[in-house]
């Protein structure tokens, strides 16, 4: 198959992938209400389990369709590089912990790996009824508008934002983290932390926030916002200052013009 095609059949992939999470995404707004609420861990982990089988039932039939040959990434939590060949990562339901609890910021994601690369996006908010979506080497988009990263290159005049891959991280996960919060509460404008990182690396795509890092990873969270900060002008390094791959276990999206001050102030932790 030549270059061509392989385009054409990747945009046309993109289009029932953005399809898919919407379909999905109506189920969970079926199943939301701001009245939510759990009162214990059983409950919690409960109501998670009902809404990821709720929505995987519409969304992972419908994207093996679109790609009957990717193989499932059956790790939710996974981390680390997949190996070769095409993958489906997906989130059924991103930012499920404040969905059940009658709060805002959750999604659902779809993402095509191919040799652990990010190569097609599609993550839908079903509260605001808004769909991003990224092609490598064809922009990101909200809807059918194009997405621009900010142009900002003084940290003391950004906004940033960081947040925790996942419960129970390591003490030196912890540690990190809460030492990079620090030194950025010394550097940066204003500093948010919060759940989960895709919504938190939307904004950067958009140019409405200037960056986002962190520190360990859950696959999902990552490889979505990754390939549409790119695809919106952006840079997507390791705190190194070297392109980040699923390897890594620290994350850096931002404008080519901020970053080597993150990448800087992050370098002070270690």
């Amino acid at each position: 198959m030549n270059d061509t095609a392989v385009v054409t059949q990747d945009l046309r992939v993109l289009e029932q992938m953005g399809q898919a999470v919407e379909a999905a995404g109506r189920v969970l707004l079926e199943r939301f209400s701001p009245t939510n609420r759990v009162s214990d861990r059983e409950s919690l982990l409960a109501a998670i389990d009902a809404n990821d089988a709720a929505s995987s039932a519409v969304l992972r039939p419908a994207l093996q369709r679109a790609r009957p040959a990717a193989r499932w990434d059956e790790d939710e939590e996974g981390s680390g590089p997949l190996g070769p060949g095409e993958w489906w990562v997906v989130d059924a339901a991103e930012g499920n912990v404040n969905h059940v609890h009658g709060a805002a910021g959750w999604a659902v994601t779809a993402t095509l790996v191919r040799d652990d690369v990010p190569v097609l996006t599609a993550v839908h908010l079903p509260l605001t009824g808004q769909t991003y979506t990224a092609a490598q080497g064809h922009g990101a988009f909200l809807g059918t508008t194009a997405l621009h990263v900010s142009a900002k290159s003084d940290l003391s005049a950004a906004l940033v934002a960081t947040g925790q891959a996942k419960p129970g991280e390591s003490p030196e996960i912890r540690r990190r983290l809460s030492a990079s919060v620090n030194t950025m509460l010394g550097r940066a404008l204003l500093v948010a932390a919060a759940v989960p990182a895709t919504l938190q690396i939307l904004p950067v795509a958009s140019g409405h926030t200037d960056g986002f890092w962190q520190y360990g990873q859950v696959r999902s969270g990552l490889v979505a916002g990754a390939l549409l900060v790119r695809e919106a002008g952006g840079v997507v390094l390791d705190t190194d200052g070297e392109p980040w791959t699923s390897a890594g276990d620290a994350f850096i999206a931002t404008n080519p013009g901020l970053a080597p001050a993150l990448v800087t102030a992050l370098a002070t932790v270690s």
